[in-house]
């Protein structure tokens, strides 16, 4: 079995997942005060909200407070010169191998929440999907870029 791969993401992904985890569940509560408007005017009943309340608070806890950490734990990456390999998951750990003579584009990508902390999603594509690298400072994600898309030239070269 191959080693698991060395590279670990930017730490910060952790406080940056919280983010937006609690924007996810701001957007959530937001849908159930607007159910609450019709249960006061329209006579809807009662029961959807408190259910709906309780279930949104109890996965925005968890999506919070503990995903962000665990999923940070197993994300790791490595380059070799003739493939990528990734490794994430929560309770499911999955292991990607791509191998580079498949890659046809490398992109970087940042959103405002990224953007705010400094960090940067590599993202790999080939004829099949799209792979994601999330959350490397700028540099790094140039960098992996960069490393990445040279690989990439060269390895098309030698066909």
């Amino acid at each position: 079995m191959r080693p698991e791969p060395r590279e670990h993401i930017h730490p910060k992904a952790i406080t940056a997942w919280r983010i937006s985890a609690a924007l996810t569940v701001l957007f959530y509560l937001t849908m159930l005060i607007v159910y609450l408007i019709f249960v006061f005017t329209e006579d809807f009943p009662m029961w959807p909200a408190w259910a709906g309340l309780l279930f949104v608070l109890m996965a925005g806890l968890f999506d919070i407070a503990i995903i962000p950490e665990l999923r940070w734990r197993k994300w790791r990456y490595t380059i070799a010169e003739s493939e990528i390999d990734l490794m994430r998951g929560v309770f499911i750990i999955k292991r990607t191998l791509i191998p580079v003579n498949r890659i046809q584009h490398v992109d970087t990508r940042q959103g405002p929440i990224l953007r705010y902390f400094g960090l940067s999603s590599v993202t790999i594509s080939t004829a099949a999907t799209m792979h994601e690298i999330p959350a490397l400072d700028d540099e790094t994600a140039d960098t992996v870029r960069n490393h990445i898309s040279k690989l990439a030239r060269v390895a098309r070269e030698d066909v």
